[in-house]
């Protein structure tokens, strides 16, 4: 069996490709130049912030996996510190070989230097692997994050509520289209 070198080191403004291309499930959806200039950003914020870092593992000198560590609060209502170990991701030919676990040990070590008692991760729901991975390192599920878009969660919440409620909300809704209409009409007229 043969020993890789597995290194971390702070990401540079040319490895915004690799970044993008390892983290393309996780960016905001749009052409691969919009998703390098979104990383190129991460980067260089994370160059110059005390609260973030975004690091890269390097096996055997070739990038292998990525993660962002920020500093924020457990919740915008528990204001205890914690850090957020911001999708720790590593190329599938890299896997097993330690990178995983250095990324996530470096959200720690990042913790424990800046005196903060927790570190926080998330992992795609669907990912059985990744789930296990994450729960034998001792991070376990403190909350789910459910994610739509905003008009079908507004359609299955209308869906939801009583006949009459929707159907006095439809008929205001008539009434005050009604009215900018009237209004609109009016204006026009005067003018």
């Amino acid at each position: 069996m043969s020993r890789h070198s597995v290194v971390l080191r702070p990401a540079r403004v040319e490895d915004a490709l690799f970044l993008a291309v390892l983290w393309s499930d996780a960016l905001r959806r749009g052409d691969r130049q919009e998703q390098v200039a979104d990383v190129e950003l991460l980067v260089k914020d994370s160059l110059v912030s005390a609260e973030q870092r975004l690091l890269v593992a390097e096996v055997d000198g070739a990038p292998a996996g990525a993660v962002l560590l920020k500093v924020t609060t457990l919740t915008p209502l528990n204001l205890e510190p914690v850090v957020q170990a911001v999708s720790p991701h590593v190329l599938p030919e890299f896997r097993r070989l330690g990178v995983g676990r250095l990324l996530v040990e470096s959200a720690a070590a990042y913790a424990e230097e800046l005196g903060i008692a927790h570190v926080a991760t998330g992992a795609a729901a669907g990912s059985r692997d990744a789930n296990r991975f994450m729960a034998r390192l001792g991070l376990g599920p403190h909350a789910v994050l459910r994610v739509a878009p905003s008009h079908l969660v507004r359609a299955k919440a209308e869906a939801q509520r009583p006949p009459a409620e929707r159907h006095r909300d439809r008929a205001r809704a008539q009434l005050l289209a009604a009215r900018r209409t009237l209004r609109r009409q009016q204006s026009e007229q005067q003018a």
